[in-house]
């Protein structure tokens, strides 16, 4: 019987040592299959089979130092293997198994080429002919403008014909909720992503066949597959990972059931699993980002670091810094109450205030602007403007006037160095504008407001606002504010102190206007009246420098011709 010698290939190093060996005697293993784990000075890594065949012996244990060239182990060729009777099957390890499970349809073609000189040539052709007869794309996370965000919504299921640019998923991040559109048409075969799975750029979402494959017509190809030609069809098959593989859609019922801990089942190297045992990480709950789902190191690094974020954040918004955790109190004891889930834009929202509020020293100046002029202005335009599809508000004055305010104490357009000692003075006058939804409260930014006209302006907040109410809205569309305005008035109220949007160092609170009474030296005049709000980071901003802002925008307002000089 013919054997291959299996040698320590290129490892980078003098030499490293065996310290894990991953088949046995008798074992079928493929190519690319993991054999042996080396350990050098530097790094861990697994020796892949070159060849695929069965185990016939080993020559190397573990604690062996091992340099290039080194014999690992001698395989028994493929042919040899597939000669075999059905009376002596050959044995698929466990780590084999757990490898070959959910085998998407586009690896069929790559087994059969592994495995090609076992096959008789009508079985080669009907695997060519079942391969080509399905085309297999994955659809992946497209660029989402954040580090990660959430699954919160699948919208197709298995089975599904989508088209093109047709919605598939619904993520949310930290500031907002979209959309992803499918990069491919097809027939969805497979589901990647659960709801509530944490995905970021480029992960795989969906799976999809161009053509949707003929089982009936392959179920008997499959089974002549896993058959060697010698052996009558009522013969058992012999266990081999292409027949195995080839038999992907009921393989489940080849893999043994899981044990009571995931971490065992899950597709994973011994480096990996070392790693996770020494941080004390079950590997179940870990998410794989490799090839088949297979976890990486820096998977299970990045699920230690979510779950100490999540247990600093959770703990940070009921205490603040310093002071004692507050206590859990039961409502229940004096009526009926219920439990109602905040949303994540609600949660994210919780976590910057409360850290803002704790780490900026808030002050607040008040002020009034008389709008009367301004407000007469608007009124006459307002149907002109309308009828160009814009709605005319005070808001798009109010960014505009703000905008030329900034230009005149770029201070308060600045941010604060990380290292407390300099301030980012930005050459840019990008304005944030708070914008409520049924989810929250959002802050979508007009870019460039010192260049823009005021019914530029007003576009801009007409069309931000409606992507804000619709969750359309993209990261970079609420990133990059030099400054924010948070606008009450058409709700009520007379003053408020907002909390400054950290990077930010200033933010406008604005309040309903109403008329009151003026002395104009000779008499009281009924003006329209506008409270301002003016939160600022005492460390950048001082008391006079707020006074001076407020005034020069209050003028602006008062007299709105002052932006054209």
């Amino acid at each position: 019987m013919s054997q291959q010698a299996v040698l320590v290939p290129d490892i980078g190093s003098d030499s490293a040592d065996v310290i894990e060996i991953l088949v046995k005697p008798g074992d079928s293993v493929g190519v690319e299959q993991a054999i042996v784990v080396l350990e050098s000075a530097k790094a861990s890594m697994e020796v892949p089979c070159p060849f695929s065949g069965r185990v016939a012996d080993i020559a190397v244990k573990v604690g062996q130092s091992v340099k290039e060239g080194d014999l690992l182990l001698h395989l028994e060729s493929a042919a040899a293997v597939a000669s075999l009777s059905a009376d002596a099957p050959v044995n698929v390890p466990t780590d084999v198994q757990a490898d070959i499970k959910d085998v998407p349809v586009r690896e069929i073609q790559e087994e059969l080429e592994s495995v090609s000189h076992v096959l008789t040539p009508p079985a080669e052709a009907a695997a060519a002919k079942a391969a080509k007869a399905v085309t297999t794309q994955i659809v992946k996370t497209p660029d989402i403008g954040s580090d990660s965000a959430d699954v919160i919504e699948i919208l197709v299921k298995v089975g599904d014909v989508i088209a093109l640019e047709q919605p598939i998923v619904v993520l949310e991040s930290a500031k907002a909720s979209m959309e992803v559109p499918s990069s491919a048409a097809g027939v969805v075969q497979k589901i990647l992503v659960s709801v509530g799975d944490k995905v970021s750029e480029n992960v795989a979402l969906l799976e999809i066949l161009a053509e949707a494959p003929a089982r009936a017509a392959t179920t008997e190809m499959l089974a002549s597959l896993a058959r060697p030609a010698s052996l009558p069809a009522n013969a058992p098959a012999v266990a081999t990972p292409a027949a195995v593989a080839l038999a992907a859609p009921d393989v489940r019922a080849l893999v043994p059931a899981p044990a009571a801990s995931m971490a065992a089942s899950v597709h994973a190297g011994p480096a990996v699993r070392r790693l996770a045992r020494e941080l004390g990480v079950d590997l179940g709950r870990v998410t794989g980002t490799g090839p088949r789902q297979r976890l990486l190191k820096d998977d299970v690094h990045a699920f230690v670091k979510q779950v100490m974020t999540e247990a600093a954040t959770s703990k940070g918004v009921a205490r603040g810094a310093g002071l004692p955790e507050l206590p859990v109190i039961d409502f229940a004891k004096w009526g009926e109450i219920e439990r109602v889930a905040l949303s994540k834009i609600q949660k994210i929202s919780a976590q910057n205030l409360h850290r803002a509020w704790v780490t900026i020293p808030h002050v607040t100046q008040f002020d009034d602007a008389d709008i009367t002029d301004l407000e007469a202005f608007r009124v006459a335009q307002k149907d002109a403007l309308k009828a160009q599809g814009l709605s005319l508000t005070i808001l798009a004055f109010l960014v505009k006037a703000s905008a030329h305010v900034l230009k005149q104490y770029p201070k308060f357009a600045s941010s604060l160095d990380a290292d407390g000692e300099h301030l980012v003075q930005k050459k840019y006058i990008h304005i944030g504008v708070a914008v409520e939804t049924p989810n929250g409260l959002v802050v979508p930014v007009i870019r460039d407001a010192d260049r823009k006209s005021v019914s530029d302006i007003a576009r801009d907040l007409g069309e931000l606002s409606k992507k804000a109410r619709d969750k359309k809205l993209t990261p970079a569309e609420m990133q990059g504010a030099v400054f924010s305005i948070s606008s009450l008035g058409g709700i009520g109220g007379t003053a408020f102190t907002p909390i400054v949007n950290w990077p930010e160092v200033a933010i406008l609170g604005v309040s309903r206007s109403t008329t009151k009474p003026v002395w104009d030296g000779k008499a009281f005049q009924p003006r329209l009246i506008l409270p301002l709000s003016l939160s600022y980071d005492h460390r950048v901003i001082d008391g006079a420098d707020a006074a001076r802002f407020t005034t020069a925008l209050a003028r602006v307002l008062g007299d709105i011709r002052q932006i054209l000089l």
